[in-house]
């Protein structure tokens, strides 16, 4: 078992480990951070997170057992208004604990947040369409495509496809019922 406990400083460093290629970089953060990952970067990402009222909740994934950290993912762009907020930044980084369903079990983690403590409507996601692990993981966890946007990062001389995936309220309460 494991717990999502908020990112810290003391997590740096094992991120940028985990952090190995541009490829990597942009697979987990987007075009928001540049190759090689940094201190300095991450003191950015943290600086307006996890506080009362942020739009942002970033997350270690922490091994209850042993207290190592083996994952990473962020709850953002929380819109209390609307309602809605997105997964991000989904990595499980030790690799002796992937094909484990780990990822799953972070989603349903992230998504008890969303849901039942933040009592959001709607969760989105963007996967690159080659990420055919992460795909089944996100269905499995009720998440839904709602279309490809095709060529949508520049990576070297290739254009990648991003899956754009929501799940809705009334969808994690049926999933979840009983």
């Amino acid at each position: 078992m494991f717990e999502l406990r908020f990112f810290q400083f003391s997590d740096f460093e094992q991120l940028i480990n985990w952090i190995k290629t541009p490829e990597i970089l942009l697979q987990w953060g987007g075009p928001n951070f540049s190759f090689p990952l940094d201190k300095q970067q991450l003191e950015s990402y943290l600086k307006d997170a996890n506080k009362y009222n942020s739009n942002t909740l970033i997350y270690s994934v922490k091994e209850k057992e042993t207290g190592k950290i083996i994952g990473h993912i962020t709850l953002g762009n929380i819109d209390r208004k609307n309602k809605s907020a997105r997964v991000g930044k989904v990595l499980v980084g030790d690799m002796s604990v992937r094909g484990k369903g780990i990822g799953q079990q972070m989603m349903t983690e992230i998504l008890k947040v969303a849901f039942d403590e933040l009592h959001l409507h709607r969760v989105s996601l963007g996967v690159f369409d080659f990420n055919s692990s992460a795909i089944t993981c996100y269905e499995k966890s009720g998440f839904k495509k709602e279309g490809l946007l095709r060529d949508a990062r520049k990576i070297g001389d290739e254009y990648w496809s991003l899956w754009e995936m929501s799940i809705l309220e009334n969808e994690w309460v049926e999933r979840h019922k009983g």
